[in-house]
Parts: structure tokens; sequence; C-alpha cells
């Protein structure tokens, strides 16, 4: 059994009942998503419908389904319900600037009230907790989603959203905050708002756990976050085409994300190839919805390079478990022909002590040639020594990262505050190569 209570009996069902519901699920899934112009189409063209689907297996006989058919078909090609059916839309222009809108029937935003309920519970939520909700509200899925789960476990909600930092802080000593969900980013910004304030969240605040999602972050950024908050960050994750936050979600243990195979059926493929990848090996992970009524998706593509956890996790739960991302397919960038995630970088810079809590990847050109610069924030007592200590500090960096990334890159040290902070998503990486020479 888990070492904690669970929401309801599903987080504990043996893996052949696990599949079984899989499988009845699939079916109507296919079904389902016959109602859709996108997939109709499809199903005409490959000659596939839910009867093409006997074991969880036969999902590979469908295409793939990319954020570009979403564009495609904007913005009713995949809705698989009468538009009278449609009680909520989520929107999001992406990186280009093409449109996607994501829809919801009335039953897809009480299941997902229920599966963030599931998510809260399992890490401690319960009625009487004060969660203040720092996700921006709105066509954004991160506020909402985790407002009505939250609510519907009877937490006292505060939707403040994002930004406002001092503001922020009050309201968590006012009314005695105990949980948050807050950008990795933003959270390591405050820090600084809470030196100003004279606050230290351990004394000051009650809180209990916060909740982190948004962007990626490393395991270093956590560990710094735990430290200097004094409580265990959660990480959550989502995505919005699927319903948003909730799809997997970390336990107490902190030892992978339990992604809810009731809710998805999930594959790790070769991003180049498309092919399934052995247990264990990292790649791109592909989500199919099984229970969502207007928007189904099948073989959705999310860019998010990850693997499965294999074992079972001491929690007793037995859904599958996703480890740390490290980043997305549309994230890398390519410097002297070599591939660098961000997050490669930030592994690094959070390791040296020096480092403080922002940093800016920053690349373009000299000459004919791609240049990279790491610019760097450091810590107030690294601009306390002599010249030749800051010296020190920028070739441990520069020759960390040559380890890490093949590339040696130009670092620059920068004073506590000389970086961009933004209250929302943080922007890591600046690519002015288009700029050209």
């Amino acid at each position: 059994m888990p070492t904690g209570a669970c929401y309801d009996e599903v987080e504990t069902a043996s893996r052949d009942d696990l599949g079984t519901l899989q499988l009845d699920r699939l079916r109507w899934t296919v079904a389902q998503a016959a109602g859709s112009p996108h997939y109709a189409k499809v199903f005409a063209e490959k000659g596939l419908s839910a009867d093409s689907v006997r074991t969880l297996g036969d999902i590979r006989l469908f295409p793939f389904t990319e954020k570009q058919d979403l564009r495609d078909g904007y913005p009713f090609g995949l809705l698989a319900v009468p538009k009278d059916r449609v009680v909520r839309l989520h929107h999001s222009s992406g990186t280009t600037g093409m449109a996607t809108a994501v829809l919801h029937s009335k039953h897809d935003i009480e299941q997902w009230a229920e599966l963030v309920a599931r998510c809260l519970y399992m890490v401690g939520m319960r009625p009487g907790d004060v969660f203040q909700n720092m996700m921006t509200y709105g066509l954004f899925t991160g506020g909402l989603g985790l407002h009505y789960g939250a609510e519907l476990l009877g937490a006292f909600v505060i939707p403040m959203g994002a930004g406002n930092s001092h503001r922020q802080i009050e309201f968590m000593r006012i009314f005695g905050t105990t949980a948050l969900h807050i950008i990795p980013s933003y959270a390591m910004a405050l820090l600084g708002t809470f030196e100003e304030m004279g606050v230290e969240p351990k004394r000051d605040l009650a809180l209990r756990f916060a909740v982190a999602g948004a962007e990626p972050y490393t395991e270093g950024v956590r560990e710094r976050l735990q430290q200097a908050w004094g409580i265990p960050f959660y990480n959550c994750y989502g995505l919005s085409e699927l319903c948003g936050p909730g799809v997997a979600f970390e336990c107490p243990e902190q030892n992978g994300l339990h992604l809810w195979e009731d809710f998805v059926l999930a594959e790790i493929i070769d991003p180049e190839s498309g092919e399934p990848v052995g247990d264990g090996k990292e790649g791109e992970l592909v989500l199919t919805s099984l229970s969502r009524e207007a928007m189904p998706l099948l073989r959705f593509r999310t860019r998010d390079l990850t693997s499965f956890l294999s074992g079972p996790c001491p929690c007793g739960r037995t859904h599958r478990r996703l480890a740390r991302f490290q980043g997305r397919t549309d994230d890398m960038f390519i410097i002297k022909g070599v591939n660098i995630f961000p997050q490669q970088i930030e592994r690094v810079l959070m390791s040296v002590p020096e480092v403080g809590t922002n940093y800016l990847i920053v690349l373009d050109r000299e000459g004919l040639a791609d240049r990279i610069t790491v610019r760097v924030e450091l810590v107030p007592e690294a601009f306390k020594g002599d010249l030749a200590q800051l010296r020190s500090v920028q070739d441990r960096i520069t020759h960390a990262l040559r380890g890490e990334i093949l590339v040696t890159p130009r670092v620059e040290l920068v004073e506590p505050g000389g970086l961009p902070h933004r209250e929302g998503k943080a922007v890591r990486v600046v690519d002015e190569r288009e700029k050209g020479p």
C-alpha cells in the first residue's frame, strides 16, 4: 500500500487491470476521434477505425499527431463533439505565432479537476490548506488547472496570478499560505524580494510545499529552492493539448513523475526515426488521450525528452513513472555542429557555489562562425574578493561548461540584478544569429 492515502482506487490498480482499462478506453477514444474532421480524414485514408484496435500495441497503426495538425485544423478541425457541448477554450499562439485552440466539454473539465485533485492529494493537500496560485490565469492552462483541482479538495484558494512580488509575499503572511503553485525561475527571483522585505520563509511563513511547473528546470535549481524556501518543491507535468497540468506528478518520494495511465497511453520514441526506444532509454514522449470527449488526440508528439523509470515506486502507486525531463527537441540549438540543450548549461551553473539565481544564454555570430555567450549572475559575496578570484570563478565555469557541452563558451560575470528578471516564464536563450554577421 502507498505510504500515504490515495485520492482514488485506480492509483494502486494492478498492471493487468490498468492494461484492461486502457484498452477499453483506447477503443472508445478512437471511435470518439472519428467524429472530428481531422481524424475522419486520416482514418479514411489509412483504413483505420476502432475495430483496428485489438491490443494496446495497435496504437502504432495510427499516425502521429503533430502540433502542426492543430494549427492546420484551427479552430475546429479536431473537435469531435458538437460546438454546443464545448464549455471552455484554452488557446496558445506558440513560439511560431501560429494559433492552436484546445476545446473542452463539461466532462473534460470535471475530469481534469479530478486528475489535479489526485495529484495535490498525493503530496499532502487537504481541506483547510491555503493554496496560493501564482500562475497566469486566462487562456494559459496553468492557473485554472490547479485552481479547480485545489477547490475540489476543499482547499482555500488564493487566485493571485503572476507578478507583484511584494503583494505575493504579504498574502503569504496575512493568509497563512501553506501551498504554492509557482514557476521555478520566479521562485528563484522571489528570494531577492524576501531579502529586501526582511522575510525569512522558514521562520515567517506557514508554507508546507510548492508545486513547480510551466518551464523546465534542473535538479540543481530544485535543491537550491528547497534549501532556501525550506519546503519540498514537487514537479508537475502537463501540456495544454491534453488538458494542462496534472498529466503526471511527483509523489513525496520525489523520484520520477507518476504518469496517470488511466488518462493517457504513453510511448517513448526516437525523435528522428519515430520508432520505440528500449526500456529505460531516453526519447520523445508521445501521448494518446484515453477519456477526453471534445478533442481526443492520438499519438501526440509532445517534443519532451524523458524515459520510463524501472521498478515500483516505494509509495505503492502502480502507474509508471517518467524520469526528470531533459528538455525539448525544439529547445535544442546547434553550435559548431554540437547539439546543446539549455538544461545542460543550467546543471553546470547550479553546481557552482558562486552562481546566483539568474543566467542568460546568447547565441550570435563572430564573423561567419556561431558563438555562444553565457551571462551569469553571481552571489554578492563573490564580488568581495579581488579580480583574480573573479577570474578564477570565470575559468571554472568555462571549463565545466566545456566539459558538458563540448564547446567553449564565452562566460560573462554579472552582478546580482544585472540580468532581466521576469515574473512569468524565464527567457533563458536569446538567438541573435538571424541578424547575420
